[in-house]
């Protein structure tokens, strides 16, 4: 009859408490095989948990980080496809644009015209028989790229002839405009029958180069001192 060799799980566990006891910290390579092994085991647990916490996390956060700007740049690259497959309309309608700006320029007086575009609204309302009471160019207002030229106007006349004035500074080549128009009768009993309309007439011409850059300036060291 044959022999059967049994597994004596008892012995066996008796066996290796006791290849764990007195085990010297000093020579572990002195140790038996299952500290060694079980060292070896606790050993590759601490690595990977170690290499977990002090590299995966971060590359985890940075990966979450990064997903998260996903929906945003897909809405930014539809953006941009959508203005690559309009562009050539942008750009036509910026060449548009261009040429609207050129043609506004060109309605504004340069400086050396200021004084022929006076002269022309004084004549728009002498040729009209109006009469001037007061006709008083005021102090520059500069903007950015242009500068505002207020004139203070009194002028004599009747209601018809003060339309057709109207219209006539309209019609002038440069841009005029007329703000805060009061018509009322006149005061003196010579001119029955004539009204007095008083008025602000509002001129604007370019800024030269040159002007241009010394606004930028001013406006560059008032920010400094701020």
């Amino acid at each position: 009859m044959a022999n059967k060799t049994s597994f004596d799980l008892n012995a066996w566990g008796r066996d290796a408490a006791e290849q764990f006891r007195g085990l010297n910290p000093k020579e572990p390579g002195q140790w038996p095989i299952l500290p060694k092994l079980a060292t070896y085991a606790v050993a590759a647990v601490v690595a990977v948990v170690l290499g977990y916490v002090l590299v995966l996390a971060d590359e985890q956060t940075l990966l979450e980080e990064e997903a998260a700007k996903e929906p945003v740049l897909q809405n930014d690259f539809k953006g941009k496809v959508a203005q690559a497959v309009n562009l050539p309309e942008l750009r036509k309608q910026k060449s548009q644009v261009e040429e609207y700006v050129t043609q506004l320029e060109k309605q504004l007086p340069g400086k050396a015209e200021m004084d022929a575009l006076l002269s022309d609204i004084n004549q728009a309302g002498v040729g009209r028989g109006l009469q001037f009471e007061l006709f008083k160019p005021s102090s520059e207002v500069v903007k950015d790229f242009y500068a505002e030229q207020p004139i203070s106007l009194r002028i004599a006349g009747r209601y018809h002839d003060f339309g057709s004035f109207a219209a006539d500074i309209s019609n002038l080549s440069r841009i005029v405009t007329l703000h805060n128009l009061q018509i009322t009768p006149h005061g003196s009993k010579d001119a029955v029958g004539l009204l007095v309309m008083e008025s602000t007439a509002r001129t604007y011409r370019y800024l030269d180069p040159a002007e241009v850059a010394a606004q930028q300036q001013a406006k560059a060291k008032a920010g400094a001192k701020k």
